[in-house]
């Protein structure tokens, strides 16, 4: 793993730990590394499985949402919805 690739999960688990789910600009900004090479990397450690999107956020210095990351360790704590609803899920598409 690269330098880059380190100083931003770095700056995501520092970030998640307080509680924050950090974006794109915030991991390059604590990372101290340029938008473009933050960009190219988190795609890969989001391919690779290090990092999960965990939700979409409004800002002001952009017109679409961005997204949300926070390290795969962190996002697996964190259950979108209790299993009952995903089993519920499964039986009600179940065939009969």
């Amino acid at each position: 793993m690269g330098a880059v690739a380190k100083a931003l999960l770095k700056t995501a688990c520092e970030l998640s730990a307080a509680g924050r789910r950090v974006t794109l600009a915030e991991m390059a900004a604590g990372a101290c590394v340029g938008h473009a090479a933050a960009r190219s990397t988190v795609t890969n450690l989001t391919r690779r499985g290090q990092l999960r999107i965990v939700g979409v956020r409004r800002v002001d210095y952009r017109n679409r949402p961005v997204a949300e990351y926070a390290p795969a360790a962190v996002a697996a704590v964190e259950p979108a919805a209790p299993a009952w609803v995903d089993l519920g899920r499964c039986l009600s598409a179940w065939p009969r």
